[in-house]
């Protein structure tokens, strides 16, 4: 199955604000993953072409990156994903940013139907979550996206 998958949110931010965040990706320092809702992002040894990084049980390799634009990462687990995600800031004007999340994949069979039922569903929340962190971060009112039945009884079945 082929999959595309694209989050995107406006963050009334100069790019080079949202840039810094970016930079801390996967660190324990992080300030883009939503790690108080969910695993945290680990990178093994900074954010470099070659380095390998996980989230619960989705793994990967970053095959671009660069510095506070864009991190893109190769899927290496599960099995049956076959691409890659990433994460990039683009400049709107002097003041609003844009983040984007994009995956791009072919599935087997098997990671086709675990996609369908289970990992979209979680990665749609993730992503959003991660945007509402970034939103927050620069912002007094707190942003929370709200999951729907099914994400909420998907993390209630992995506790």
């Amino acid at each position: 199955m082929k999959v595309v998958n694209i989050h995107k949110r406006t963050i009334t931010q100069h790019k080079d604000e949202l840039s810094e965040l970016l930079k801390t990706l996967g660190s324990k320092n992080d300030k883009f993953w939503p790690k108080h809702k969910w695993p945290a992002m680990k990178i093994e040894n900074g954010l470099q072409v070659g380095n390998k990084g996980r989230h619960g049980p989705i793994k990967y390799s970053i095959v671009e990156y660069i510095e506070g634009e864009l991190i893109k990462f190769k899927f290496s687990e599960p099995k049956g994903f076959n691409g890659t995600h990433e994460l990039r800031l683009k400049s709107i004007d002097d003041s609003t940013t844009e983040i984007i999340h994009e995956i791009k994949m072919k599935t087997s069979l098997r990671a086709s139907l675990l996609w369908l039922f289970t990992i979209r569903w979680l990665h749609d929340a993730l992503i959003e979550d991660a945007f509402d962190t970034v939103e927050n971060y620069f912002s007094t009112d707190e942003k929370q996206t709200a999951h729907g039945f099914w994400v909420k009884l998907l993390r209630a079945s992995y506790k």
